[in-house]
């Protein structure tokens, strides 16, 4: 794929915010996306775009180890929906939150993050093989899942602050954030009356 290929295809399928607000202006747009992309639909392209072999790894990475058992809980079509549900609250959550932004938003890390979210409300208790760095101290440990998510949500709200203050690398931290909270809630609309036992 060519260059101009990756780039176009990122500028259709991501969703743009300043276009799902409509303060998108064609005319006076100097951004990544000139000619703007598929608008509202794109919130649903978006999450099965990503912008690198890396990006898609590490989503594909959280959602292994967290969606086999909230899916379980489920069962397979209440999760698809439950799964595409939370990625278009995250996505309009980015949005809200950066409503003249006219760079595209791709991957699928605000529905993971819903699946995250669920995770936490009903298996808050299972262990998670975690790599844990201090200093030169190294281990993979197991340690509790409300932990290990507790840790991710602080970082998710700091990230928050730094996108605020203009410093946010490029991460939608706000869809994160709209996704977990969005799990946190739904999760006890789509789950079955007896969620099954979680394992890792």
């Amino acid at each position: 794929m060519s260059e101009e290929t990756y780039y176009s295809s990122i500028c259709t399928l991501g969703a743009i915010p300043a276009e799902l607000t409509g303060s998108f202006n064609m005319s006076e747009q100097q951004g990544p996306c000139p000619t703007g992309g598929l608008g509202w639909p794109a919130l649903f392209t978006s999450m099965f775009s990503h912008g690198s072999w890396m990006h898609l790894i590490g989503n594909c990475w959280m959602l292994w180890i967290f969606g086999d058992n909230i899916e379980d809980s489920m069962g397979h079509l209440r999760f698809l929906a439950f799964f595409i549900l939370t990625g278009l609250i995250a996505g309009g959550a980015h949005a809200f939150m950066s409503p003249d932004s006219n760079i595209p938003m791709v991957g699928a890390s605000g529905a993971i993050s819903g699946v995250m979210g669920a995770y936490f409300i009903l298996y808050p208790k299972a262990r998670i093989k975690t790599l844990v760095v201090f200093f030169y101290f190294f281990r993979i440990m197991p340690i509790p899942a409300w932990v290990f998510l507790g840790i991710w949500i602080g970082i998710q709200f700091l990230g928050l602050g730094a996108a605020a203050a203009g410093d946010g690398g490029g991460i939608a931290y706000a869809a994160h954030l709209g996704g977990l909270f969005a799990g946190l809630g739904l999760v006890f609309l789509f789950r079955k009356t007896k969620p099954a036992t979680a394992w890792m």
